[in-house]
């Protein structure tokens, strides 16, 4: 994170460390930094190299530490199998209900193997290597898999689990849908300028610049990132925010709760001088749906787009 002054007076020493601190939170939460934008996705470009095939059966007990993954897991078929999950686990919603492990980037073995897991599930990059270590030692299959928050990146990973857990029909099914659904997306007749704010109330905003997984979602919903020249996150000042001037400002469900609804988003200096403001211009959306690439990915970039739609409308009035 590159140092920048926060609002609601933080000193230089806090600066630093909250800039540090959020942007590692926020790689984990948002899933890390992508590279450049990839195609919209064709099934054809999903190709997994061969791997061994791992036997599933009603004696499996599956962990799963990522969000993205357990949608997968549950998609294609094998939720009764999964008997805990990391707290990024929120869709579908019964799996709410399931035993929470932590955080994937500070979970500890024993709370793992509590569960008695036969298999572990995760994302590369992403569990501490010791913990790797541990669940191998216990004699634990651990499968990790590269994830890229693009259409591209998404359609390889549900290919490459649904290969592994030998249901290759089933992932080619999802796959298609997806592109089915990226495909009804409307090309705006001007790509709104919008802002994506992290808020975990007044004293943690940060914005999203370039590379960030929420970038990929703006821009296949027929938006453009307001704000640019820097990767990963920035911490929010009132300054940017008036030069970007977004049109429409982007948050998570609890992101905009934890400020206090809208009102308390327009308590925010800057966030009044801005179109989006002056129009209340606010879209929110469930974090892992809008943030997961994963099988719901085609759905949200059409519902991100219809949102953005409705706002331009408002504005244009």
């Amino acid at each position: 994170m590159e140092q920048h002054k926060i609002p609601y007076n933080m000193n230089r020493y806090r600066l630093s460390f909250l800039s540090i601190w959020a942007g590692l939170l926020l790689c984990s939460i948002m899933g890390g930094c992508q590279g450049k934008s990839a195609p919209k996705g064709d099934t054809a470009s999903a190709k997994v190299a061969n791997q061994q095939s791992l036997n599933i059966d009603k004696k499996t007990r599956i962990v799963s530490l990522n969000g993205t993954l357990t949608e997968i897991l549950c998609a294609l078929g094998y939720e009764k199998n999964i008997v805990g999950v990391d707290v990024t686990s929120t869709y579908p919603a019964s799996v709410r209900k399931l035993p929470k492990v932590g955080h994937n980037r500070n979970i500890q073995a024993e709370g793992v193997l509590s569960l008695q897991p036969t298999l572990v599930i995760g994302k590369k990059g992403e569990i501490k290597p010791e913990l790797t270590q541990q669940i191998k030692a216990a004699k634990i299959d651990l499968q990790l898999f590269e994830m890229k928050a693009t259409p591209e990146g998404t359609q390889q990973l549900i290919a490459q689990v649904a290969q592994q857990l030998n249901k290759t029909k089933v992932g080619e099914e999802l796959n298609n849908k997806i592109k089915e659904q990226l495909g009804q997306v409307d090309k705006l007749e001007k790509a709104p300028k919008v802002l994506f704010i992290y808020a975990r109330g007044t004293g943690t905003m940060m914005v999203a610049g370039d590379g960030t997984s929420v970038q990929q979602m703006i821009t296949l919903a027929g938006g453009q990132n307001a704000i640019s020249g820097f990767e990963s996150f920035k911490p929010l000042t009132a300054e940017a925010l008036i030069k970007a001037n977004p049109d429409v400002i982007l948050m998570f469900d609890s992101g905009l709760k934890s400020l206090e609804g809208p009102e308390g988003l327009l308590k925010a200096p800057g966030v009044k001088e801005t179109n989006a403001g002056r129009n209340k211009a606010f879209i929110t959306m469930d974090g892992q749906f809008l943030n997961g690439f994963g099988p719901r990915l085609g759905e949200a970039a059409l519902e991100l787009n219809k949102k953005l739609k409705e706002s331009s409308s408002i504005a244009a009035k």
